[in-house]
């Protein structure tokens, strides 16, 4: 199980990493931005680019979780809530890996 999961959070980290980079990759042809009374393509960019960084952040707190379950696949804790000690449901890991905690405290 130890082996799979760590497969499994390997590649998934993998992708966000990948995610991110796409993300913070400089935006091309930006040309002159101007922010007028009307909604433009300065408004559009910006808007576009506020977006990314939620999208950004979202991903980091992910691969934070990533982290965090990679560490109890090397401490032998994986499986169990990092709360309350009991045992993860395997349907969760299943859906969601990365998972340290039980419904419950999730």
């Amino acid at each position: 199980m130890d082996d799979h999961a760590r497969t499994e959070l390997e590649a998934k980290r993998a992708e966000v990493v990948a995610q991110m980079e796409q993300l913070s990759a400089p935006i091309q042809d930006q040309g002159s931005i101007s922010f007028g009374k009307r909604v433009g393509d300065g408004t559009a960019m910006a808007v576009d680019r506020l977006t990314a960084v939620g999208a950004h952040d979202n991903l980091q707190g992910l691969l934070d979780e990533i982290g965090t379950a990679l560490e109890a696949v090397e401490d032998g804790s994986y499986g169990r809530c990092r709360v309350c000690g009991e045992a993860i449901p395997e349907g969760r890991l299943e859906a969601r890996p990365w998972a340290t905690t039980c419904v419950r405290h999730g």
